[in-house]
């Protein structure tokens, strides 16, 4: 699959997406987004692929939307998604796209993450900043609404109080209070970011992939269930996973005293 936005590389179980505009700071076109979608269709597609981690090419992680380029549709990739979505053919999606890859997603924040990048960041299940990371809902400095989910995944995780005046004001915050506030789950020294991504990606590339898939599957959609549905639904999929070859593994390396060697299924 040939991609001219970012990369696109499986490895040892991660699906690395790189967003490579650098001399732009990674800001996203129309065509981008779309890049972004077949990626993560792909990573999806991909039983080889156990995790996502997305990270930037050089100083920003994403600057948000590209103003430079060219929104025809006509120059866009094909989308790998049907329906509603491959009818639209939005930007808007692309984040929604990353919210619900079946897969763990990571960012990896190595600097500036706004607007439409600071959405991305927000769309993946984990985040890990580097110290040179900034964020900003931006969009009010440019006196429109907030896009691309912001309004969605900045209360989920920050509450609404915090993602309010984030959004009412667009200032930029710093690593440290990304992780004061709870929008950021670990910082570190820049020259440390990928190091500590890529060890995060593998330790969960080497999981039971079935039954984190499930977990990610149940954490989403318990957002809008009830305790006692939620805890049926835990137990049917348990049940599943129960019968699995992993949870064969599981079982006979407790009993053996040796790490557990997963296969995914």
């Amino acid at each position: 699959m040939h991609f001219n936005d970012i990369t696109y590389v499986v490895d040892h179980g991660i699906a690395r997406v790189t967003l490579n505009k650098p001399e732009k700071m990674n800001a996203l076109s129309w065509g981008s987004w779309a890049e972004i979608e077949n990626a993560i269709a792909a990573a999806d597609a991909d039983d080889n692929a156990k995790v996502v981690l997305i990270t930037g090419a050089g100083r920003g992680f994403c600057a948000g939307t590209d103003l430079t380029t060219g929104t025809k549709e006509s120059d866009w990739p094909a989308r790998p998604l049907g329906g509603r979505p491959g009818m639209m053919r939005s930007r808007y999606l692309g984040t929604a796209s990353v919210y619900h890859c079946r897969k763990p997603t990571i960012a990896a924040v190595n600097g500036a993450s706004v607007g439409a990048g600071f959405s991305l960041a927000m769309a993946c299940d984990i985040r890990i900043a580097s110290e040179a990371a900034k964020f900003s809902a931006i969009f009010v400095k440019r006196a429109i609404v907030a896009d691309t989910g912001c309004t969605w995944f900045l209360p989920r995780l920050v509450g609404v109080e915090n993602a309010l005046k984030l959004m009412y004001t667009g200032k930029i915050i710093d690593a440290a209070e990304a992780l004061r506030i709870g929008l950021v789950s670990e910082v570190v020294p820049a020259e440390q970011l990928a190091e500590r991504a890529t060890a995060l990606a593998r330790e969960i590339a080497d999981g039971p992939s079935l039954a984190i898939e499930l977990m990610k599957r149940l954490t989403h959609e318990g957002l809008t269930r009830g305790l006692d549905e939620q805890i049926e639904m835990e137990q049917f999929l348990q049940g599943i996973t129960h019968n699995s070859e992993d949870a064969k593994e599981g079982r006979l390396s407790f009993l053996e005293k040796r790490e557990p060697v997963f296969k995914g299924r």
